[in-house]
C-alpha cells in the first residue's frame, strides 16, 4: 500500500499553515495533541453558548449570556482611578450597561457612538438591580449581526490557547475538509440518517440546536462511529492476518479428558461446557486459535483451560499456562496438579528462582517432550526455552498482556494455539475495544457448591466489634483476611495504615495468629507469609490489595475490606472472591468511614446486591469511565477523541461486525468502499492496520 492518498494531504499539512496559528501557538496545541489540521477537526465543541437575539435582557436567565439590539446613550467615563467606564444603552424594554475595566475612551467612543444602534452580545449580571454587560463579546452593526452564529461553539483550551485562536484556526480548517468517498455500509448509514464524512465534521463544528451535541446527534453519532470502525477493522486486520499464518491441527481422542471428568465430585456448568467446546473446535481448525476466556471469580476457567491443555497432550503435544506473577504461577500448579494426576500426564513449573543445572534439567526435559504441561511466569519467554511441539499457549491476565505481547508469545510456538484468560469481567463495549481482536468464550455461571458471600456495610466506628466477631470466627478455627486501605499515594503511609492495624490485631488476637503482607515487601517474606496462611498456620492475614488477585485459601470465609469506600468497585469485587472458596458459609464485611458519599454509597449497596462480576462491571463503567476501569495507562485502549465508550456501547459492537464483514467480503480493500476504508485507517492514524494491508 503506497503513501498516504493526496486527498488527505491539507489535513495532514503543518499546523502553523493555519489561520492565526504561529510557532508559539502551534507549541501550545501540541500539549492537547493538536499536530495537524486534521487532529483539529477531531476536537469537538463541548459546549455551546447561546448566541440567539432576544429582545430584551429582561425575561432573560441572569446571570448569563444576552445576545440583544440596543440604542447606545451616555458615555460615563471613570470618576476615580480603577473604577470602570460605563456605557448606557436601551434595549427593547429596559435601560441597562455596558461596564469596561481598564478602557481606552477614544476606541470605546468610535465603536459605540452615541445615539447609533448595535447589536451587543456578552455575560449580564445583575448589580443592585440594575443590569450590566461586563466587557461584551461581540459588539456588532445591526447590518452584521446575522455573522453571529445562533449557537457559538465552545472548545477545550490550554494555556496560550483562547476561544478566538480556536474558533480561528478550526474554521480554516474546515475550509479544508475533502469529500471522501463513503466507507460506512450504505444501509447502515441510511438506517441511522447519518451525513456524509464532510458535512458531519462541518455540523459538529457549527451546531444549530443545543441537543447537537449530544452523542446520540447524528453528526456526532457519525463520527464517533468512524473513530471505532477504524479501531475494529485494525483489529479485524489483525486477525485476519493471524489467521493466514498457518496454525497447527490438534484434535485430541479424549482418552485424558475422560480421565478428568470421571474424577470430578461434579458436572461442569452449561457454560464450561460450551467454551471447551469452543475451544476445541478453535483447536483443531487449521488457523491459529486467539481465544479470550473471561469468566467471573469463581466460574471454573481453571478446568476450562486444563481441558485445553489436554487436547493438546492427546494430540502428542505441549501445553504451556503463563501467569504473571510467582505466586499466581504456584497457585495455577496447585489448582492443576490433582486434574493432572487424575489425567497422569507430566506437569512442571518453571519460572526465574530455577536456577543451573535444576532449571537445565527442566529445560532438557521440556525440549525431549518428556514435560507434556508447563506452568510458569514470563520466564517462559527467555530464549533457552525451547518445546519439543508447543501446540497452545494460555495466558492468565491481569491487563499487564496487550495486543503486541500477544503476538511476541506467537512466535514461540510457530503456529501454537493461544487462549487468554481474565478474571475480570469486562463490559462488553470495552472487551470490544481491548480484545476485539479475539474471539471471546464467556463464563457466566457459577460451579454448582459455591455458596454465596454475605456481604455487610459496617462503620468504622464499629471496629472493636468486628474484631470481636474476628475472635470467635478464629476460636472455631476459621480465616479472615483484613484488608487495609491505600490510604495515600506513598507506599510510606500505606506500610504505617496496615502496621498499625497488624501490631493492633496482634495485641487482640494473639502474637501467633497475625500475619501481614505489603507491596513493600521482598518477594521471599511476601511468600513466606502467604506460605503460613495457606498452611493454616496463621488465621488472619493482614494485607495491602497484593491478595486481590489469584490467591485461593478455601479455609478462609472472612473478608474484612477497611474504608471500603475508597476503592474501586471491581477491586472490591476481585477482593471479595478471595473468600467464598471452601466449604464455609463466608462473609465480606465493607467497613467504611461516614459519612458516605453519594458514589461511595452506590458502589458499596451495589456489592451488597450482587454478586454478579458483569452487572458490577457494567455500574463501575456508568459511574467511572473507561479510562478508569482498567487504568487507561496500561489498559492498550485506544485513545478516541470523538466515541465516548460510555455511553455508545452499541455502537462499538455495530462497528466489529461491520468491520469484520467488510473484510470477509473485500480482504485486500480493493473494492470501492474497501478504498473508501483505507482513506478511513489514514484519516484515523491507523498505520498499524495500513502496515497489515500491505503484509497481506
Amino acid at each position: 500500500m503506497s503513501g498516504r492518498p493526496e486527498t488527505l494531504f491539507p489535513l495532514f499539512a503543518d499546523i502553523k499553515g493555519l489561520d492565526g496559528i504561529g510557532p508559539k501557538t502551534a507549541q501550545a496545541l501540541e500539549q492537547m495533541n493538536i499536530h495537524a489540521p486534521r487532529d483539529l477537526l477531531f476536537t469537538l465543541p463541548h459546549a455551546l453558548v447561546d448566541r440567539r437575539l432576544r429582545a430584551s435582557v429582561i425575561g432573560a436567565d441572569l446571570p448569563g449570556v444576552v445576545t440583544v439590539e440596543v440604542q447606545i446613550g451616555q458615555h460615563r467615563a471613570p470618576s476615580k482611578r480603577g473604577a470602570p467606564y460605563r456605557i448606557e444603552v436601551d434595549d427593547a424594554q429596559t435601560r441597562f450597561q455596558l461596564v469596561f475595566f481598564h478602557a481606552r475612551p477614544e476606541y470605546l467612543q468610535r465603536q459605540l457612538p452615541s445615539g447609533e444602534r448595535r447589536v451587543v452580545s456578552g455575560r449580564v449580571e445583575l448589580f443592585d438591580g440594575v443590569p450590566q454587560m461586563v466587557h461584551p463579546e461581540h459588539m456588532l452593526d445591526p447590518d452584521e449581526a446575522q455573522s453571529l452564529p445562533d449557537f457559538e461553539p465552545v472548545y477545550p483550551l490550554t494555556s496560550g490557547v483562547t476561544q478566538k485562536i480556536m474558533t480561528r484556526a478550526v474554521t480554516d480548517a474546515l475550509s479544508r475538509v475533502p469529500d471522501l468517498e463513503e466507507w460506512i455500509d450504505a444501509e447502515q448509514r441510511r438506517q441511522e440518517g447519518w451525513p456524509d464524512w464532510a458535512a458531519a465534521v462541518r455540523q459538529a463544528h457549527r451546531p444549530t440546536t443545543a441537543g447537537a451535541l449530544a452523542p446520540t446527534d447524528p453528526a456526532r453519532a457519525r463520527l464517533a462511529y468512524d473513530e471505532l470502525m477504524a479501531h475494529q477493522l485494525t483489529l479485524a486486520l489483525a486477525r485476519a492476518n493471524r489467521r493466514r499464518s498457518r496454525g497447527i491441527v490438534t484434535e485430541g481422542d479424549g482418552r485424558l479428558r475422560s480421565k478428568v471428568l470421571k474424577s470430578l465430585p461434579y458436572r461442569p456448568t452449561n457454560a464450561q461446557v460450551r467454551a471447551m467446546d469452543e475451544i476445541a473446535a478453535d483447536m483443531a481448525a487449521p488457523e491459529r486459535m486467539n481465544r479470550l476466556l473471561q469468566g467471573d471469580v469463581g466460574a471454573g476457567k481453571t478446568l476450562v483451560a486444563f481441558m485445553a491443555l489436554l487436547i493438546a497432550v492427546e494430540a502428542g503435544g505441549q501445553g504451556v499456562m503463563m501467569a504473571p506473577t510467582e505466586i499466581l504461577a504456584r497457585q495455577h500448579l496447585e489448582g492443576l496438579q490433582p486434574l493432572a494426576e487424575s489425567a497422569g500426564v507430566v506437569l512442571e513449573l518453571l519460572t526465574g528462582r530455577d536456577k543451573g543445572g535444576e532449571r537445565q534439567a527442566k529445560l532438557d526435559a521440556l525440549a525431549r517432550g518428556a514435560i507434556q504441561i508447563l506452568v510458569g511466569t514470563h520466564a517462559v519467554f527467555q530464549k533457552d526455552v525451547a518445546f519439543r511441539d508447543l501446540r497452545l499457549a494460555i495466558v492468565d491476565e491481569q491487563h499487564r498482556f496487550g495486543v503486541r505481547q500477544r503476538l511476541e508469545l506467537g512466535r514461540k510456538g510457530q503456529g501454537a494455539d493461544v487462549l487468554v484468560m481474565t478474571a475480570t469481567p469486562i463490559p462488553r463495549s470495552l472487551a470490544l475495544a481491548q480484545y476485539g481482536d479475539m474471539d471471546v468464550s464467556i463464563l457466566d455461571e457459577k460451579p454448582p457448591g459455591r455458596k454465596p458471600i454475605k456481604t455487610a456495610l459496617i462503620s468504622t466506628e464499629r471496629i472493636d466489634e468486628v474484631i470481636a466477631h474476628l475472635r470467635k470466627a478464629i476460636a472455631e478455627g476459621r480465616q479472615a483476611y483484613w484488608v487495609c486501605p491505600l490510604v495515600e499515594e506513598s507506599e510510606a503511609s500505606d506500610l504505617i495504615a496496615a502496621e498499625a492495624r497488624f501490631k493492633r490485631l496482634r495485641a487482640t488476637l494473639g502474637e501467633a495468629h497475625v500475619g501481614l503482607v505489603h507491596g513493600q515487601m521482598p518477594h521471599e517474606q511476601k511468600d513466606a507469609a502467604m506460605a503460613e496462611f495457606v498452611a493454616g498456620r496463621t488465621s488472619v492475614l493482614v494485607a495491602t490489595t497484593v491478595i486481590e488477585v489469584g490467591v485461593n485459601v478455601p479455609n478462609a470465609s472472612i473478608m474484612v475490606i477497611e474504608r471500603a469506600e475508597i476503592f474501586g468497585l471491581a477491586q472490591l469485587h476481585q477482593l471479595r472472591g478471595r473468600v467464598g472458596r471452601g466449604d464455609a458459609a463466608s462473609t465480606c464485611l465493607l467497613m467504611y468511614q461516614p459519612p458516605l458519599n453519594e458514589g461511595g454509597m452506590k458502589r458499596l449497596t451495589t456489592l451488597r446486591e450482587t454478586e454478579d462480576g458483569f452487572r458490577i462491571s457494567e455500574v463501575d463503567l456508568e459511574m467511572r469511565g473507561a479510562g478508569d476501569l482498567i487504568g487507561t495507562a496500561q489498559s492498550g485502549l485506544p485513545q478516541f477523541r470523538v466515541a465516548d465508550l460510555e455511553r455508545q456501547a452499541g455502537l462499538m459492537a455495530v462497528a466489529q461486525s461491520d468491520a469484520r464483514r467488510l473484510l470477509a467480503e473485500d480482504p485486500s480493500l480493493e473494492s470501492a468502499r474497501g478504498q473508501a476504508a483505507r482513506h478511513l485507517l489514514w484519516l484515523m492514524r491507523q498505520d498499524e492496520a495500513i502496515r497489515l494491508i500491505g503484509v497481506g
